[in-house]
């Protein structure tokens, strides 16, 4: 008699193990944490504090080429960035570029960056020198303001008196009566400054925002290694004034 065959079963391939949940929720975690950290420091720059670093010498010596700052932009009230990242969408209903609501007013010394007038896709630091309803001259290089000359403790000159010369803008320029919102700019560094002597008055919708303090400094920007090893540690934590 013919035994019966027996089916003998042939091994299967074992499954791939699952992913452990946790892996998964790792991974969405530090996702998660990375977008909520992007949109912090997106708002952050746009609406509250940005950090500049200063090209030129337009503001010596009250800040040096190399002088890296913290800007306050939320001082003066809640502005409206003046692009998204360089576009304007919805233009029509969005005011870019301008102040929702004030909170404290611009005042006469304090050191601002601001939209340039003549290219706004370029940001300015100069000193505000004269506000609305204020008449601003220049006679021989020096401030006057409603008619009298005015203490000026951070202006610096390199010029002698006797180099001034009439014809000069940067000399001397006629009073001018600032309206109501209207903003005089000139930079400390006087005889080394391209400001309101030249191209005119800025709004207070221009201003961004005002300088706080210097947080890094390095005499030689010329590559990022180069600012981590000439550091003028002096200028560091220094208040802009």
């Amino acid at each position: 008699m013919a035994q019966p065959v027996r089916k003998i079963a042939k091994p299967q391939p074992a499954a791939p193990p699952p992913a452990p949940e946790s892996q998964k929720s790792a991974v969405r975690e530090y996702a998660e944490a990375f977008g909520v950290a992007l949109i912090l420091a997106i708002v952050l720059r746009t609406f509250f504090i940005q950090a500049y670093k200063i090209p030129s010498g337009s503001m010596e010596p009250t800040l040096l080429i190399g002088d890296h700052i913290i800007v306050n932009k939320l001082g003066y009230g809640f502005r409206m960035p003046d692009s998204l990242f360089g576009l304007t969408p919805f233009s029509s209903e969005i005011p870019y570029g301008k102040y929702l609501f004030p909170i404290e007013p611009v005042r006469r010394g304090d050191v601002v960056v601001f939209v340039f007038p003549e290219d706004r896709t370029k940001d300015f630091i100069k000193r505000v020198v004269a506000i609305p309803g204020d008449t601003v001259e220049v006679k021989a290089g020096l401030l006057y303001l409603n008619g009298q000359r005015v203490p000026d403790p951070h202006a610096h000159f390199e010029k002698s008196p006797a180099e001034r010369l009439p014809a000069s803008q940067a000399d001397y320029m006629q009073a001018v009566k600032l309206g109501s919102n209207q903003y005089f700019m000139m930079g400390d560094n006087r005889d080394h400054s391209y400001d309101s002597r030249f191209w005119g008055t800025i709004t207070r919708d221009a201003i961004e925002g005002r300088a706080m303090f210097i947080y890094w400094s390095c005499a030689d920007d010329s590559s990022p290694l180069s600012c981590f090893y000439d550091v003028r540690w002096s200028r560091i934590s220094k208040l802009v004034h």
